[in-house]
């Protein structure tokens, strides 16, 4: 049953950054679903030796982008109802900066070429054979364009009815988002996809918009979202979060109101799941989500953890 707009809900995902009752100092990281801890893992060696946020988010990522088990993210993902696989990245940094790419193809790393739009370019976005020319440019090598032997049979078998219908909580939209802060006190974040399977061919998703799939601001904190892009575009989703910090709220609160505002747009939540995580320049975090299913992993110097986010629906 849904809850009265009035409610107010506590997530598991804390709103006051604290382990065993101790504050828990700075640097940490915290990225989407259960392929987040691999994914920290990659971004904690970084930095737990003085690395910067910006490195850890661009190589914690990815280990997802490249991971044969994960079919929303990378090479290895679902493709469209074409066939084809086509991804979305964006990255950021607290002062600004940011960089992504959308509709692209043949291109291992997708958040790495997002960095080099952000770094290298003029420009925030680059799409389709705009980005793969770029990426050429810089370098990169072009992959063979071959369904993996997973995502192949994954599109045999949908071909036989051909119908397009998200279903919450596979992975055939599951984004990897991660933000964090270092020992600096500098914050970044990053966010990857091979967006929703069986998309049309062309589709791009919230992932690749600043804003939308990822925000951050130094002075004030960061928010990242996965599920259905169209959903977290339609709010603004990250920068609502960020926002809503900078007036005060916890990031707890934050992604509270955000699935909120996401529940009061959305003509069909049965079949939408959005998921939220947010972190403030202090360290405190929050998660929050449309539907029961989403997790999130933490990874601080005291503690890795996998962690089950609070919904809307219980």
């Amino acid at each position: 049953m849904l809850a009265p707009f009035s409610s107010k809900v506590s997530g598991i995902g804390i709103s006051k950054n604290t382990f065993n009752g101790q504050r828990v100092s700075q640097p940490q990281v915290i990225s989407t679903w259960n392929h987040g801890m691999a994914a920290n893992d990659k971004a904690w060696e970084i930095l737990s030796a003085d690395g910067n946020i910006l490195d850890a988010v661009e190589e914690g990522v990815k280990v997802t982008e490249v991971d044969k088990n994960v079919f929303s993210v990378g090479l290895n993902g679902i493709p469209d109802r074409e066939g084809i696989v086509t991804l979305d990245a964006s990255i950021m940094k607290g002062d600004g900066s940011c960089g992504a790419v959308a509709f692209l193809r043949q291109i291992k790393h997708p958040i790495t070429l997002a960095r080099m739009v952000m770094e290298k370019t003029p420009h925030v976005l680059l799409v389709g054979e705009g980005a793969r020319q770029f990426a050429i440019q810089e370098g990169m090598q072009l992959e063979e364009e071959v369904l993996s032997p997973n995502a192949s049979k994954a599109y045999e078998n949908w071909k036989i009815n051909a119908k397009y219908k998200p279903i919450i909580n596979v992975e055939n939209h599951d984004t990897i988002g991660m933000i964090g802060i270092d020992a600096t006190g500098e914050m970044a974040g990053s966010c990857t996809t091979s967006g929703l399977g069986y998309k049309m061919h062309g589709r791009v998703g919230d992932s690749p918009i600043i804003g939308a799939g990822l925000f951050v601001d130094g002075e004030v904190g960061a928010a990242t979202a996965t599920g259905l892009g169209e959903e977290v575009i339609r709010i603004c989703g990250a920068f609502l979060i960020v926002e809503l910090m900078r007036q005060g709220r916890t990031p707890q609160e934050a992604c509270e109101e955000a699935v909120k505002r996401a529940i009061a747009k959305s003509k069909d939540l049965k079949n939408t799941q959005i998921g939220f995580l947010a972190i403030n320049k202090e360290g405190d975090f929050g998660a929050f989500s449309i539907q029961p299913g989403f997790n999130y992993a933490h990874h601080h110097k005291a503690k890795q953890s996998l962690v089950d986010s609070n919904s809307w629906f219980k």
